[in-house]
Order: C-alpha cells, then structure tokens, then sequence
C-alpha cells in the first residue's frame, strides 16, 4: 500500500532489501493469487452459480489473468533489462529488473482485482492504470539508478512495458481460447 500512497518512500525501503528474489514470494505471486481469485468469484457473480457452464467461464477467466499477469511480469522485467543495457548503457541485472517490474505492477494488481470483482469500474481502471507512471518515476533513480537526464525516457519506456506486456498475453491468451474451443 506505500508503493501507493508514498512511492518515493517505499522504493527507498524497496532498494534496502538484500534479497532481490524476495519479491517473487512476498509480493508479485501473492498478488498473482488474489487477482485470479477476485476474477473467478466476480465471473461467478456476474454469470451466475448455476451449471458448468458458468463455472469453466470463471475458472477461463481466471487462467487468462493468472497466465497474463505472471507472464506479463517476467517478459516485463526482461524487456527492462534489455532496454537498460541497449538503450540506457546499464549493466545487465534481472534480479534487478524483476524486482522493479514486481513492485511497479502494484497498480495493475489493484486494478485486476478491484476489476475483477467490480467489472462495471473498468474504464476508470483503465484511466488509473496511468498511475504506474508516477510509481515508476520515483522508483527508477532509487532503485535502477538512472540519471536525471535519462529518468523521463526511461519511465515511459519502462511504464509502457509493464502496461502493455500483460495486457498483450491477456489478449493472445483469450483469442487462443475462443479460437480452441
């Protein structure tokens, strides 16, 4: 919730972990969870209990966030570090760019399950997602060290890296589905 709140002062608490890998299971899968849950139950509610039918379009739905989300996370957290070391100059480091990637992700996550259980909110969802980019500027010096002359062009690049990767698995994902079924 401080990555919310106060980002500046969360990611300074983020750059003083020593485990890079700690994000993995403390945060981003966590999350992972509660956004396919908070999937499943709102298409439940909003398809109905009754039958099968509404049951494997919850447990579709679900799939699709869960793959989508832990998809999007890694090819986000790579296309970061690659876009570091080829357009920025920065040493390559994953556990790095993972870690970044993880806690950014904040403002989807929180979109995904409040969409999830409230389907109606998603063109403000759509509009709060934004907010991944003030999250990412004041994270990018802090924890991926980035010039000042750099920080703009990196946020944005980065910012539309974690929005687009897990919204384009998402979008595969369900074509796939409908297209096999």
């Amino acid at each position: 919730m401080k990555l919310i709140s106060s980002p500046a002062k969360a990611w300074e608490e983020i750059s003083m972990e020593e485990d890079r890998r700690k994000v993995y299971m403390a945060f981003v899968y966590p999350m992972i969870g509660l956004c396919g849950l908070s999937v499943f139950i709102g298409s439940l509610l909003t398809n109905g209990w009754g039958g099968p039918q509404s049951f494997q379009i919850a447990m579709t739905n679900c799939c699709a966030v869960a793959v989508a989300l832990f998809g999007g996370y890694f090819l986000a957290a790579y296309a970061i570090n690659e876009m570091g070391t080829r357009m920025f100059g920065m040493r390559s480091d994953i556990p790095l760019a993972q870690q970044f990637a993880g806690y950014a992700l904040v403002v989807p996550f929180l979109l995904q399950i409040v969409t999830g259980l409230l389907p109606d909110f998603r063109i403000i969802a759509w509009l709060l997602q934004f907010y991944i980019v003030y999250v990412v500027w004041e994270g990018v010096p802090v924890l991926m060290g980035v010039e000042e002359k750099l920080r703009l062009r990196y946020t944005l690049f980065s910012s539309a890296l974690l929005i687009l990767c897990p919204t384009v698995i998402q979008i595969v994902f369900n074509k796939l589905t409908a297209i096999l079924n």
